[in-house]
């Protein structure tokens, strides 16, 4: 953590668990969502109610207005976050298991390392984190063999793997552009900021792919109804303000384990919710990726090596504490 952020450690577990287990379930609540509603339509609803409840409860509490140039910044990060992240794997759950989902997500932490490092002035990546991102992205790998891509109905889709592929990409850049970026101090304004102009653009490819065409309120079921609210106030609201505070309070690296965490969460809630098969691809892959994200964030024991390698703790409330 940012020695000089002044959050504490009960700040930074919960922030932790609401990153780790929120967003965990938010690709069962995608799956269920998508049933009876068109993705952009209900991306950009989440992202429309939850920042512009959060924007109204914030001005009325005397939180100043932004600036023009907050408004900008905030739409640049809601497009790549937003659109290109979480709209694109919106979209790709209509046709690929929530689980396999979460697993071509995980891909972020090995994105998000290696721009950091190119073009944000980022530090060298440690042989340890080198190690466990390059054990992650096997996992991911091994999940999207070939065949499985090519094996047409009874595989996976391959326009939707592509997108879920780039959403990671998308994710990566927006977070790293948003630390440095001319936002709001107050996290909850910007996060509300990013959410309502992501929502906007959102709301504008819904229209463009002509969703309502296809969407009747009345046939609408009742978990997809559940689903949606719980991604807008869970996922996009909570969770995601979580995200961004720890964006700003703790080193990027440990933000970006959670990808590591959730396709566990995501995986096991798919089979045991909604029936989705999990091969034996599937599993080796989640086992590696589990060991990838140990690799991540174990401390170091040796002093000698402290000296060279970034420290990590494998539980983070102790990362409140480095």
């Amino acid at each position: 953590m940012n020695k000089d952020s002044g959050a504490t450690t009960l700040q930074v577990v919960i922030a932790f668990a609401a990153v780790y287990l929120i967003w965990g379930t938010t690709y069962l609540a995608m799956r269920i969502a998508v049933e009876s509603i068109p993705p952009f339509m209900i991306s950009a609803g989440r992202f429309l109610v939850a920042g512009t409840l959060t924007y109204s409860v914030l001005r009325m509490r005397g939180v100043p207005a932004p600036s023009l140039g907050q408004w900008k910044s905030a739409a640049l990060i809601g497009c790549l976050l937003m659109v290109g992240g979480n709209g694109l794997v919106m979209w790709a759950v209509q046709r690929v298991p929530s689980g396999v989902a979460a697993l071509v997500v995980a891909t972020m932490p090995l994105w998000m390392t290696l721009f950091e490092w190119l073009f944000y002035r980022g530090p060298r990546p440690s042989v340890r984190v080198a190690a466990g991102l390059l054990m992650g992205f096997i996992g991911i790998v091994f999940l999207l063999k070939p065949e499985r891509l090519l094996a047409g109905a009874e595989g996976l889709h391959l326009p939707s793997m592509f997108a879920l592929m780039m959403a990671p990409v998308f994710w990566s850049i927006g977070s790293l552009h948003s630390r440095k970026a001319n936002l709001p101090k107050n996290i909850f304004m910007a996060t509300a900021l990013e959410s309502i102009c992501g929502g906007v653009v959102l709301l504008v490819f819904s229209l463009l792919g002509r969703e309502w065409l296809h969407f009747d309120w009345r046939e609408v079921s009742a978990r997809s109804a559940v689903a949606t609210v719980y991604l807008a106030l869970f996922g996009s609201l909570i969770a995601f303000t979580a995200y961004c505070w720890l964006l700003k309070n703790v080193n990027v690296t440990r933000v970006s384990t959670y990808t590591f965490v959730n396709p566990v969460i995501a995986v096991f809630l798919g089979w045991l919710i909604l029936g989705e098969e999990i091969t034996w691809e599937t599993t080796v892959a989640v086992v590696l990726i589990v060991c990838g994200v140990m690799l991540i964030v174990m401390r170091k024991r040796s002093a000698a090596r402290e000296m060279s390698l970034r420290r990590y703790s494998l539980l983070p409330w102790k990362w409140a504490k480095e």
